[in-house]
């Protein structure tokens, strides 16, 4: 591979020894090229600006502009650069601010080379080639839809609108395999009454890498012929799976199934922010009380600065006119247009989810069913949200939405 294949890496970091290490690390493999090195955030913007890398390796803590400014000034300013943000804090706060601030990845230090270089090759795969030849956008768009199913706050019906689109989609002779990232708790396999003899824990202990075959064997069928990839039996195999499992199992499936369903935790992790780039497009599931709305508010604006906001669908689950809250005020707040409104039927969804069999089948007529009929007609249709002109009012939500 001659120089100009390779993926060019600029280092943002004070300390010497710390970029010498890097730098070290990179050299384990040779498609990366080190083009630059920054020790303050001023340095980093102007260096990134001239070299244009492919990725920029940042550190948070530095002089004159820290990482997290930086990172923000790279991403709105600089067109094709993604910047890696590097930092001793691991907690989600810190993750959430680096999101915010336009940030791919976000390492842990210390790290490895392996981990490391993982990180660059597999962002790589996703939005390197993409922004840097753009003759690949050229090509028809893929056969598959990849679609993520997300939710800012437990409880708002995410894992229920996934089961019953997925199970609809797959009455319409589609071809469909619903995958359960909910690592921890995920529902799927009891809202389809299925017992998995074995989930996305046993797929990974086969190894790194697998084709479609070996994936094949460990969905469970459903009698409808949606196929399911289970999650782990229990929370503490979550620790197993990595975004570049997610990453990988997608991959071998997108070749073979007409949609792919991803049910999510309400968070932002690396296997979410993997995901999101992956998919072809996001319903956005909202409730219409308060803390969900702020929530939401602030996931649209993460989103929007990841670019995915041309992918977002606003799904409002359990429509109602009793909520204290209209939709036109919603969509007020959120500078965004609810594209789907599923009915609040209690009498319907609950008997459905408790038996196992979802609503699309047990009562096809509700309201409900025809509702997720209507969503799985606008995903296979492919809009895109429409901004809708409307008359300014006074926000009933603007102490929540503050900058703080």
């Amino acid at each position: 591979m001659d120089k100009a294949e390779k993926i060019r890496i600029l280092i943002a970091d004070d300390n010497e020894e710390a970029r010498l290490n890097i730098r070290r690390m990179l050299s384990f493999d040779v498609k990366l090229a080190v083009v630059g090195e920054a020790c303050d955030g001023v340095e980093a913007v102007q260096k990134a600006k001239e070299l244009r890398p492919h990725f920029v390796l940042m550190d948070v803590n530095m002089p004159r502009m820290d990482g997290l400014k930086a990172t923000e000034r790279i991403t709105l300013y600089i067109p094709g650069v993604s910047v890696i943000i590097m930092s001793v804090q691991g907690d989600q706060e810190y993750l959430r601010k680096a999101m915010m601030a336009g940030a791919r990845s976000y390492l842990n230090k210390p790290f490895s080379s392996d981990e490391l270089i993982h990180t660059i090759n597999s962002l790589y795969q996703i939005t390197g080639r993409k922004q840097y030849y753009p003759e690949a956008q050229e090509i028809a768009p893929p056969k598959c839809e990849i679609v993520t199913v997300f939710g800012t706050k437990g409880g708002v019906g995410k894992t229920t609108l996934a089961v019953n689109l997925a199970m609809h989609l797959a009455k319409k002779k589609k071809k469909v395999v619903l995958l359960d990232l909910d690592l921890q708790f995920g529902d799927v396999a009891i809202f389809l009454n299925l017992y998995p003899k074995h989930t996305i824990a046993e797929l990974i202990q086969e190894g790194d890498s697998f084709d479609l075959d070996l994936l094949e064997n460990y969905l469970t069928p459903h009698d409808s012929g949606l196929k399911v990839l289970a999650a782990p039996g229990r929370p503490e195999y979550a620790e197993l799976i990595t975004a570049a499992h997610a990453e990988e199992i997608i991959n071998v499936l997108k070749a073979e199934y007409d949609y792919i369903i991803v049910d999510t935790p309400p968070l932002f992790n690396d296997i979410n922010l993997a995901v999101l780039d992956m998919c072809t497009q996001v319903l956005l599931v909202l409730g219409m009380d308060l803390a969900t709305i702020k929530n939401t508010k602030l996931s649209l604006e993460v989103l929007t600065i990841l670019n995915h906001r041309d992918k977002i669908k606003l799904i409002l689950n359990r429509a109602s006119d009793d909520m204290g809250i209209t939709i036109a005020q919603a969509e007020e707040t959120l500078d965004f247009d609810v594209m789907a409104k599923v009915p609040s039927e209690g009498r319907v969804v609950v008997p459905a989810l408790n038996e196992g069999i979802p609503f699309v089948v047990s009562n096809p007529t509700s309201k409900a069913s025809m509702a997720v009929q209507k969503l799985a007609d606008i995903i296979m249709q492919g809009k895109k949200n429409q901004k809708i002109p409307r008359k300014r009012s006074k926000k009933m939500f603007g102490r929540l939405f503050k900058q703080r």
